[in-house]
C-alpha cells in the first residue's frame, strides 16, 4: 500500500497473525476473540478495533471473514487532526483500555455506508479523491471516538466501583514510568502488596501491572521515533535505558523489529519539525 494512501482489508476465520507498518480498523458484526500483543479480547457484535503500527493481531475465534480498512500516517496524521479529531491515546495507542469500540447499532450502520463510499472511491484510483477519502476517514473516527468516550464512561462508572483504589495507577505510570518499572514502586504508592496490588490491576485493566509498564515505555519509543528526528542513541538516553544496543534490543523483543526499521517502515510524521522546534 502506498504510504500516501488508504486501503480496504478483509481477513477470513483462519487469518495468520499479523503485524502491520499501518493503522488498521476492523469492523466485527458478530461476536469474536482476538489476541492483541499477546492480550486476549472477546468482540461483541457491532464493535471496532484499532490497531496502531505494529501491533500484533491474532485471530482465535472468527468464525466470518472481517472487514476493516488501513491507513498510514502520511495519509491521515492523527497527531496532525487531533483538533479535529482527538482519536490519539483515546481510539489508537491507548494501552489502558480495550482497543474495541461498542457501537451503537445505527452508527455502526453509517460507519458501514462510509466504508462502502470509500471502496467506491478506490476502485476509482483518482488522486483527486484523497481529500474526500480523508473526510470519510475523519467521520469513522469522529463517530467512533464520541462512541469509545460513552464506552470509557460506564467503564469507569463500574470500574470505581468495584477496585476504585487502583485507578491512579494509570496516572502514576505516565509521571514515572521512565525512572520506575518496577511493580513493586506502584504497589507501595498504593499501599498495597504486590500480589494482592497486582490482582486488583489486572481485573480493572485486563492486563498485569508489569505489562502495563512494558507497553508505557515501548508507546513512547514508538512515539519517539515517529514523531521526532532524535537519533537511536538520544532515545534511548532520553528513555533511562544504559545504552542504545539494549534500547534496541528491547525494542526489538517487543515490537518484533529494530528501533530503525520501526522508522524506516512507519516514518517520521508531518508534525515531527513543528515539535521539533518548540
Amino acid at each position: 500500500m502506498s504510504t500516501e494512501y488508504i486501503d480496504l482489508i478483509e481477513k477470513g476465520p483462519e487469518a495468520e497473525a499479523l503485524s502491520l507498518p499501518y493503522y488498521c480498523i476492523y469492523v466485527f458484526r458478530n461476536r469474536a476473540v482476538i489476541s492483541i500483543d499477546f492480550t486476549d479480547y472477546e468482540c461483541t457484535p457491532n464493535s471496532l478495533l484499532f490497531l496502531s503500527p505494529y501491533q500484533l493481531v491474532q485471530w482465535k475465534e472468527v468464525t466470518e471473514k472481517v472487514e476493516g480498512l488501513t491507513f498510514h500516517g502520511d495519509f491521515y496524521c492523527i497527531e496532525y487532526h487531533k483538533r479535529e479529531v482527538a482519536c490519539n491515546g483515546l481510539l489508537f495507542n491507548n494501552i489502558y483500555e480495550s482497543p474495541l469500540v461498542r457501537i451503537e447499532e445505527n452508527v455502526f450502520e453509517e460507519i458501514l455506508r462510509v466504508m462502502s463510499q470509500i471502496a467506491l472511491l478506490q476502485k476509482q484510483k483518482d488522486s483527486l479523491n484523497y481529500p474526500i477519502l480523508r473526510t470519510y476517514l475523519q467521520l469513522i473516527l469522529a463517530l467512533a471516538s464520541k462512541e469509545k468516550l460513552r464506552d470509557q464512561e460506564e467503564w469507569r462508572v463500574v470500574s470505581s466501583k468495584e477496585e476504585g483504589s487502583v485507578l491512579g495507577f494509570r496516572d502514576l505510570v505516565d509521571t514515572y514510568f521512565i525512572q520506575h518499572r518496577t511493580v513493586g514502586f506502584y504497589a507501595e504508592k498504593h499501599f498495597l502488596s504486590v500480589d494482592a496490588f497486582s490482582k486488583k490491576v489486572k481485573k480493572i485493566f485486563g492486563k498485569t501491572p508489569s505489562k502495563i509498564i512494558q507497553e508505557r515505555l515501548v508507546l513512547e519509543a514508538k512515539k519517539l521515533l515517529h514523531l521526532s528526528y532524535k537519533s537511536i542513541k538520544e532515545i534511548a538516553s532520553e528513555l533511562n535505558f544504559e545504552d542504545e544496543f539494549y534500547f534496541s534490543r528491547y525494542f526489538k523483543k517487543e515490537v518484533g523489529l529494530s528501533p530503525k526499521k520501526f522508522r524506516d517502515e512507519v516514518g517520521i510524521s508531518v508534525v515531527a519539525k513543528g515539535i521539533s522546534n518548540l
